[in-house]
């Protein structure tokens, strides 16, 4: 069993990154990458609660990218209104440790994340909404302030009662509070993973609310711009879902990843080393991936 997607304090997760460690050590994981968004904070911790274990331990990030910037429609086709709320993540897996690049442009995302945050809390401070910068930055720990922040304190407020109340009302893709942020282009997203010694796999496809002929085209154009593998095994992908994604992958010549996109008690149906409908990541993805192993 592994897991090729996890979070910890670094970003949004509730467990250090040594407690994610310790976790897929006590269920008897393979194989862990932790990929926090905008940051390798947490790797050198996590390495180093790996080292002398039985785990191994792949570095690596989860960022995001301008959808509707990465990639030009279909000829002939019109995007569906819809579609505006897709969203794109890119994973980099398996990197080493010459990563100054990459490094530097996850800097610049997180300054843009604090920016945006800024916003979001000026607009709703102005419609008397009551949130600080103070409160966000309690809440997250560290250096990442999320809209996963903003939604846990909507609900200790008291403001929504449930984390998908807070995206689907407030803060999600084109509701009142978003806000966009900078992000990387695709292509040079994935031209850094490649330098820090990884490889470039879209996150849970399912998010980026595309089907059909428009998310194969979609997939093409990102394999071009560099992009090696897609996360056919994740918790919000139905088994059918997950099939569909593995014969596209195979199609298209992108590798297969999975991951649980564990996040703690924030989500706690989320379970380490599981997929849809709670089912293992299997051990044999593993080695069909060209993944850099952090030494121990």
């Amino acid at each position: 069993m592994i897991d090729l997607h996890t979070h910890s304090t670094a970003s949004d997760g509730s467990c250090t990154p040594e407690r994610v460690v310790d976790l897929a050590l006590q269920l008897g994981l393979s194989a862990l990458a932790l990929t926090d968004h905008d940051t390798l904070d947490g790797v050198a911790a996590a390495r180093a609660r790996c080292a002398g274990s039985s785990l191994s331990f792949y570095a690596g990030v989860e960022i995001e990218i301008d959808r509707e910037a990465a990639v030009e429609p279909p000829a002939g086709v019109t995007p569906r209104s819809s579609q505006s709320s897709g969203e794109f993540h890119l994973l980099g897996l398996g990197l080493s440790e010459h990563r100054q690049e990459l490094e530097e442009a996850l800097e610049r995302l997180r300054q843009a994340r604090h920016a945006r945050n800024v916003r979001m809390v000026e607009k709703l401070q102005k419609d008397g909404v009551p949130i600080s910068m103070q409160e966000l930055t309690e809440i997250a720990g560290g250096k990442v302030v999320s809209r996963a922040h903003f939604a846990r304190l909507f609900v200790r407020k008291k403001i929504v009662n449930s984390i998908d109340a807070a995206f689907s009302r407030l803060i999600g893709k084109g509701q009142t509070y978003y806000e966009p942020r900078a992000c990387l282009a695709l292509r040079e997203a994935a031209l850094l993973i490649h330098r820090a010694g990884g490889i470039a796999v879209v996150a849970h496809p399912i998010s980026l609310g595309l089907k059909g002929p428009e998310l194969r085209q979609f997939l093409s154009s990102c394999k071009d711009q560099g992009v090696d593998g897609l996360e056919v095994w994740h918790p919000n992908h139905r088994l059918a879902e997950c099939r569909q994604f593995q014969r596209l992958a195979k199609g298209l010549g992108l590798l297969v990843t999975g991951g649980s996109d564990f996040h703690g008690e924030h989500m706690p149906q989320r379970k380490l080393g599981r997929a849809t409908a709670g089912r293992m990541i299997p051990d044999e993805l593993l080695a069909s991936l060209p993944l850099h192993r952090l030494p121990g």
